[in-house]
């Protein structure tokens, strides 16, 4: 356990913005359109199933480099999210995603997985999106209460001070594998 807090401690912060099957550093290796099924779990097993897209493309030429990063769920008259991807810092992996509503979340690129920690409403979402291969994306979202389900360590064991440890319970999982939609 003491490794395991050591290593999560000392991540790097500089990261790779391109793996090694792509020839494109992101965003540019995930432009295109992507569908699949976004499946809800709960604790009790799959609860729905709902077709998603994620649209990814440049918005312009500039050197400012955003792209569309739209959600679909369903169809574009059902539920429709039309997101931006805006570069802070790409060479340190430091993006933001603009809601187009006054919420921007910042995300963070490590390898191939784009990752997004936030609260909302009491709940704690860990969002990610991580291009598998060159013609899939799986996108996966975690959930919970932002409340600790347990508090343990804070005490010192055998002469080691052992930090204090919260653990958080997760109420939802969704997952949809997305495929690439026809030639960017």
């Amino acid at each position: 356990m003491r490794l395991l807090l050591c290593l999560l401690l000392s991540l790097p912060l500089a990261v790779k913005a391109q793996t090694a099957a792509d020839s494109l550093p992101f965003p540019a290796s995930w432009a295109g359109d992507w569908s699949g099924t976004l499946e809800i779990y709960n604790p009790k097993g799959l609860v729905q199933s709902v077709p998603m897209t994620v649209e990814i493309h440049p918005i312009d030429t500039s050197s400012e480099g955003r792209y569309t990063f739209g959600l679909i769920y369903g169809s574009k008259e059902q539920d429709w999210r039309p997101y931006e991807l805006v570069p802070v810092d790409p060479a340190k992996g430091f993006w933001k995603v603009d809601e187009k509503n006054s919420i921007v979340m910042e995300s963070y690129l490590y390898g191939p997985k784009l990752l997004c920690l936030f609260t909302v409403e009491g709940s704690r979402i860990l969002c990610t999106y991580e291009k598998t291969g060159p013609d899939t994306i799986v996108f996966e979202i975690m959930a919970g209460p932002d409340k600790p389900v347990s508090t343990t360590g804070n005490t010192l064991h055998e002469g080691e001070q052992i930090p204090e440890v919260n653990t958080f319970p997760f109420s939802a999982f969704q997952r949809a594998v997305l495929r690439r939609v026809g030639e960017e």
